[in-house]
């Protein structure tokens, strides 16, 4: 019997992996998927796929396109995720000093919490303002091009920032940092100096200043940032602007 229960665990495993698998297919930039590129994305058969995302649809996480045999993210996802952003500590906290930031800087602050790999922005406050340069939206930061990735990933312990190298330094830019031994050095310079700097690491043209947040045991496992144009934010602003940045992270650590 416990041999039973143990295969019919490791099947549900299974499952639930190829569940997460096929939603992570969809994105910002892939907003509709059909059925064989979800295939040649995850791999899997297309009987198993038509299957999943068939189940995946009665329960509200994909929508279907019937005219385009086309899928994207259901709206129970959307309602989901508010719930998490509703009951984390640091969504809720961290408001006010993200707007103060916005503010203060007159640029985009993102506010992230990192996940083992990645940046993953729960805030984003864009300026109020005209003629402002529309930035791409960051769903999920790279820990090793963005400013608030790099605050998070220069403090955390060497086998997380080696499993991150060993998941790939894609280069979004001709500035993206794709060797190891550069990335280790940055994060070690990071550490020394409290925040980190993307200069057109992931988007072209744009500059981010990012510092780390702490929880209540003192651990990194956040990160708040301020990103613009590089024009509007001058290299010779930067130290300055840093200061800022830090001042804010460290309010958000002291209220949790």
């Amino acid at each position: 019997m416990a041999r039973k229960a143990t295969t019919a665990g490791d099947e549900t495993l299974k499952s639930l992996i190829k569940i997460a698998r096929i939603l992570e297919c969809f994105s910002s930039t892939r907003r509709t998927q059909s059925l064989a590129e979800i295939c040649a994305a995850t791999d899997y058969p297309r009987s198993t796929t038509h299957r999943l995302v068939a189940s995946l649809r009665e329960v509200g996480f994909l929508d279907q396109d019937r005219q385009r045999d086309r899928y994207r993210l259901g709206l129970k996802l959307f309602q989901l995720g508010n719930v998490v952003l509703g009951n984390m500590d640091l969504h809720r906290e961290a408001r006010p000093f993200v707007e103060s930031l916005n503010r203060i800087s007159g640029q985009s602050v993102h506010l992230a919490v990192f996940d083992g790999q990645q940046a993953v922005v729960v805030n984003r406050t864009e300026p109020i303002m005209e003629g402002g340069t529309p930035l791409t939206l960051i769903e999920a930061a790279p820990a090793h091009c963005t400013s608030v990735g790099k605050a998070i990933l220069a403090f955390q312990s060497v086998p997380v920032i080696e499993m991150v190298i060993a998941a790939g330094l894609k280069a979004y830019t001709e500035n993206t940092i794709t060797n190891a031994k550069k990335l280790r050095a940055e994060l070690a310079t990071i550490c020394k100096r409290g925040y980190a700097i993307d200069d057109g690491e992931h988007q072209p043209g744009l500059r981010c200043v990012g510092a780390p947040i702490r929880d209540s045991t003192g651990r990194v496992f956040a990160g708040i940032s301020v990103s613009g144009p590089s024009w509007r934010i001058p290299t010779a602003e930067v130290e300055n602007l840093s200061k800022i940045v830090i001042h804010h992270a460290n309010q958000i650590s002291a209220v949790l």
